[in-house]
């Protein structure tokens, strides 16, 4: 399933700063960023729980935002891309 992952963390502390990084680190390691704070990431089930998971410890819930959209394969999603940046294939070959 694709999972979208979008994050708003305060930096105006050397915590919050160190926060930001963490949480980028994570997602970086899950799926490809699509804008700063943006992610897209295809997991299974148990990976999305587990980055959620992980991403939950990082935040700080009274000055930090998270939120993680679910697209469900079964309802077609489509994504419209202008722009420079072009997204991973992540059903073709990736080629590095």
């Amino acid at each position: 399933m694709l999972v979208l992952v979008c994050y708003d963390v305060n930096t105006e502390t050397k915590e919050g700063r160190r926060r930001l990084r963490r949480v980028a680190k994570l997602c970086e390691s899950t799926g490809q960023r699509v804008q700063k704070s943006v992610f897209e990431c295809q997991v299974d089930l148990a990976q999305m729980e587990m980055l959620e998971r992980k991403l939950l410890a990082e935040i700080n819930d009274l000055q930090d935002c998270l939120r993680i959209y679910r697209i469900p394969e079964t309802r077609g999603a489509e994504v419209r891309e202008y722009g420079q940046f072009k997204a991973a294939d992540f059903d073709g070959p990736l080629i590095l």
